[in-house]
């Protein structure tokens, strides 16, 4: 067991709870999500929550995955939200559990509004996001004095009009989830929006859990790296200076015993 505390808030029946899951390591888990899934009678869980997370729901509560597969398969998102809808008028403790946060790209906005719209009460836990979590488990900060000032987190899924280029913000360090699969039109898009190509670059794969592994590059030969070293998601992309800091700042392979770097 992760840890209890002494005096848990009650969980609410008719209500929806919309959970973060963190980014995969359970020990990351905020204590408020832990008293939620073990008060919870239905847990609608994304493919990405692990095992050792949802070990952690009250082991009579029934578990649904609606989760979406990058390529494959694909819940309905308003399959999903009816579902949710109707488990809370069942008067059903009703969890809704996300990788990371559940308002960053994780859609947690929309459920929200659907609940708000079908006069439904929910409450938001909110989790340890993966753009800020797995950079720290590979050494790599976000932000450093003299370094990096800035910092922007985008999504690597297209989402202008067709045929139209993928347009970045300027930023020191730049955070890209969900975009291995489109690696290289993404390197190219940063790069047309002002990076030289040598700035250092890399890609952590499935971060925070045991199988976490870290590729460093530079942004114009990252797509390179990422396809020769097979890198599958899920996957984070770090774009920015403080990547070269990596070589001082790694700790976790040392005390985990996690695989080295390549």
């Amino acid at each position: 067991m992760i840890g209890r505390r002494a005096r848990p808030r009650l969980v609410q029946p008719g209500v929806v709870y919309l959970v973060g899951a963190g980014p995969g390591d359970p020990g990351l888990l905020t204590v408020r999500a832990l008293e939620v899934l073990r008060q919870a009678d239905v847990v609608l869980h994304d493919h990405l929550v692990s095992a050792e997370v949802l070990a952690e729901c009250e082991p009579r509560a029934r578990r649904i995955d609606v989760g979406k597969i990058g390529h494959g398969r694909q819940a309905d998102q308003s399959v999903i939200e009816r579902r949710l809808i109707a488990f809370a008028r069942r008067n059903r403790r009703v969890v809704r559990l996300k990788g990371g946060d559940p308002f960053v790209f994780g859609r947690g906005g929309e459920e929200a509004r659907a609940l708000r719209a079908a006069g439904v009460r929910f409450e938001i836990v909110p989790g340890l996001s993966s753009a800020i979590a797995v950079p720290a488990y590979a050494g790599i900060p976000l932000t450093a004095r003299g370094i990096s000032s800035s910092l922007a987190i985008v999504t690597g899924h297209r989402e202008c009009p067709a045929g139209e280029p993928l347009h970045f913000p300027l930023a020191d360090t730049l955070v890209v989830l969900m975009g291995v699969a489109n690696a290289r039109e993404v390197c190219e898009a940063v790069m047309r929006s002002g990076r030289h190509g040598d700035t250092p670059a890399a890609v952590i794969e499935r971060g925070t859990c045991a199988q976490q592994r870290v590729v460093v590059s530079t942004l114009a030969a990252l797509p390179v790296a990422i396809a020769r070293e097979s890198v599958k998601a899920p996957a984070v992309i770090v774009i920015g200076e403080t990547v070269s800091l990596r070589s001082e700042l790694e700790w976790c392979a040392r005390i985990h015993s996690l695989p080295a770097a390549v």
